[in-house]
């Protein structure tokens, strides 16, 4: 049997994982397909609307150290091989080197990072827990499409504004250890009286497993000591997010 990916409360410090063998770059197009230049990219955006854009076209705008020639194609092929825009925001970056030069990958971050921003400036705008819309775009733009497990915490103060957000463990594929008594010391560390708990599943799938549940469950009881409530534990994936308390797991 397969086993599910999950938090465990940790007893060891994160150690460093190697990366996965990955498939080399890949293989070079024949020329003479067409493609359209970043040009004229633009000028259909400014004309029709940048909704209308293809991820493809995003991305193809990004890739100002890659040959002008071959970039769009090149484009095409990272959507494909990582299922997406996000996906490719969210790849490995030794995995992205292998296609793209360093000019092009410090771009992506750039557009990833500039996501999730303006996700925090919308969640940081109003009491947290009238908006779950809010809250799911901001860890959507952390989380979806990670190659491993990230665990980050929501702290909010007595009104349930935002005081920070903040990744407290990384793992691996299927794995992210934590530390219950560092989420509470660093909840009480910034004043706050609640949190919410999020993780990534990178097999796509984000429904809890066990050691989710039990995990939850240690923090929820050791915060109602210590006066810091948990008010979710979401858990996104490549199509959903799960919430425990709509699950009825809180």
């Amino acid at each position: 049997m397969t086993a599910s990916p999950a938090l465990t409360v940790a007893n060891e410090p994160i150690q460093s994982v190697e990366d996965a063998a990955s498939p080399m770059r890949f293989p070079p197009k024949a020329k003479g397909g067409w493609a359209p230049p970043r040009e004229r990219v633009l000028d259909l955006a400014g004309r029709l609307g940048v909704d209308v854009m293809q991820d493809a076209e995003i991305l193809h705008l990004q890739m100002a150290g890659e040959d002008r020639a071959e970039s769009f194609d090149l484009a095409q092929r990272l959507i494909d091989r990582f299922g997406g825009l996000a996906g490719v925001l969210a790849a490995d970056r030794a995995e992205l080197r292998r296609h793209v030069c360093e000019a092009t990958l410090l771009n992506f971050k750039i557009l990833r990072e500039a996501a999730g921003r303006v996700s925090l400036a919308a969640l940081a705008a109003r009491p947290v827990l009238s908006s779950f819309g809010a809250v799911a775009d901001f860890l959507r733009a952390k989380l979806k499409g990670l190659p491993r497990e990230e665990f980050w915490v929501v702290f909010l103060d007595k009104k349930n504004n935002l005081i920070l957000a903040e990744a407290m463990g990384r793992g691996t594929v299927d794995h992210a250890p934590v530390y219950p008594r560092e989420v509470l010391r660093r909840a009480l560390e910034v004043g706050a009286t609640a949190v919410i708990l999020a993780h990534n599943h990178p097999s796509g799938d984000p429904e809890p497993s066990r050691p989710d549940i039990d995990m939850t469950r240690v923090i929820v009881e050791a915060g109602k000591v210590l006066g810091v409530l948990v008010h979710d534990h979401l858990i996104v994936g490549s199509e959903k997010i799960q919430s425990f308390r709509s699950l009825g797991l809180l």
